[in-house]
């Protein structure tokens, strides 16, 4: 049997970021089960369409979701990338919702 899923590596790659502003491109590869450069390609395509911003801190990236932005199929562009976090019961870990006010990094 094949091993597929309903949410794309974008919508993955974008749900980790979301979790973990400070997240690593070798830790989303991980969590996603795909090779850290496609990780890296990934990230600069959301970044690329708008979906993501990053800014360098130190040595990291801190990353910011762009929430209100419409999904990018014809079929779903009436909705918000936001509303994908809410289909599916996605709720920001506490953690990350306090490192978050701290550091101004919204979803």
């Amino acid at each position: 049997m094949e091993n597929w899923t309903f949410l794309t590596n974008h919508a993955h790659v974008l749900l980790c970021v979301a979790a973990d502003p400070e997240i690593r491109l070798r830790d989303i590869a991980e969590r996603v089960g795909i090779t850290e450069r496609s990780a890296q390609r990934i990230v600069a395509e959301l970044t690329a369409g708008g979906y993501l911003e990053h800014a360098k801190v130190g040595r990291r990236n801190l990353y910011r979701v762009q929430p209100d932005l419409p999904l990018r199929h014809p079929i779903e562009r009436a909705n918000q990338v936001g509303s994908l976090f809410g289909l599916i019961g996605w709720k920001r870990p506490a953690a990350v919702r306090a490192k978050a006010g701290r550091t101004r990094v919204s979803v």
